[in-house]
């Protein structure tokens, strides 16, 4: 298998929507300590990983965006808005709905990262999958273990593939790594 060949499928494995997923069902199972969290980390993915993810692909049936990398980051300004509105409502309805703090604490980490994203991306590209991919590990070990650190290897791959394939310098992604690792220390705070 080729280099490209193998960024190309770690980085469509790895993509933020997937990671997503994953991440805050196990967050928000862990937030409340048994199954009843789990409705709540569906909340969380679709929130902050599959309704994005549905607005890039109907963007790229539009012909706005060519695929989900939007590589030009001038046009990645309302991908931001889409997921800060998208988990701004997501919250709004985990604070009405009396959803564990841990999962609702790590919405609003997500939203201030996003809001980061956008006001870097305004002068200069930084990696929103790099960014991602090192959140949800971090996250998962501050509510769940400290042996989900672990997961910083796949934090690395995901960087890795985006150098590979040219979509992002290495400054980028370590950028958007060192981005989603604070998020998780804003969430250690409260």
């Amino acid at each position: 298998m080729s280099e490209t060949t193998t960024a190309r499928t770690v980085t469509d494995i790895l993509q933020p929507r997937n990671t997503l997923v994953a991440g805050m069902v196990g967050i928000g199972l862990a937030a409340a300590g048994d199954w009843t969290g789990i409705p709540w980390g569906l909340l969380g993915a679709v929130c902050a990983g599959l309704i994005p993810a549905g607005y890039i692909e109907w963007e790229r049936a539009r012909g706005t965006w060519g695929d989900r990398h939007v590589v030009d980051r001038k046009k990645r300004a309302p991908i931001f808005f889409v997921i800060l509105g998208s988990i701004g409502l997501g919250s709004l309805g985990m604070v009405l709905g009396d959803a564990p703090t841990g999962i609702l604490v790590a919405m609003l980490a997500l939203w201030a990262m996003t809001v980061v994203l956008l006001a870097v991306n305004s002068f200069w590209k930084i990696s929103v999958d790099s960014a991602v991919a090192s959140a949800v590990p971090a996250l998962l070990a501050v509510v769940h273990s400290p042996w989900w650190l672990l997961a910083y290897l796949l934090t690395v791959a995901v960087c890795w593939s985006r150098v590979a394939l040219t979509y992002h310098t290495v400054a980028q992604t370590v950028a958007g790594a060192s981005l989603g690792a604070a998020t998780a220390a804003a969430f250690l705070v409260v």
